[in-house]
């Protein structure tokens, strides 16, 4: 078995979300609407950052996993799929940061 990508996720994701809302978590914030979703993704983040700056790899690993789905399942609600933001990272790694940033409409 390979590697588990996040194309693996957004699959699982996409299946999960056939679901009903009562038998998957991933079809009930779905179901809930993009604010049900981010709001989540917005509290998982700032779990994120709260573990980030304690120090504890172990617990920042299981938040960033955290943010990591829920940022797909927010991407799955608004009908954007993982490939589009990995062309939009590559297409930022192709400058350096700051030359990216300084790039972007004002």
């Amino acid at each position: 078995m390979g590697a588990f990508t996040l194309q693996d996720l957004e699959q699982i994701i996409a299946a999960r979300a056939e679901a009903g809302p009562k038998e998957s978590y991933t079809a009930s914030l779905l179901a809930g609407g993009p604010m049900k979703a981010a709001k989540k993704l917005g509290e998982e983040a700032v779990e994120a950052a709260l573990a980030a700056v304690s120090g504890d790899a172990v617990h920042l690993t299981a938040e960033a996993a955290d943010v990591v789905y829920h940022l797909l399942v927010v991407l799955r609600g608004a009908g954007v799929p993982v490939s589009a933001v990995m062309d939009e990272l590559q297409r930022r790694t192709a400058q350096s940061g700051l030359q990216e940033k300084a790039s972007r409409p004002k």
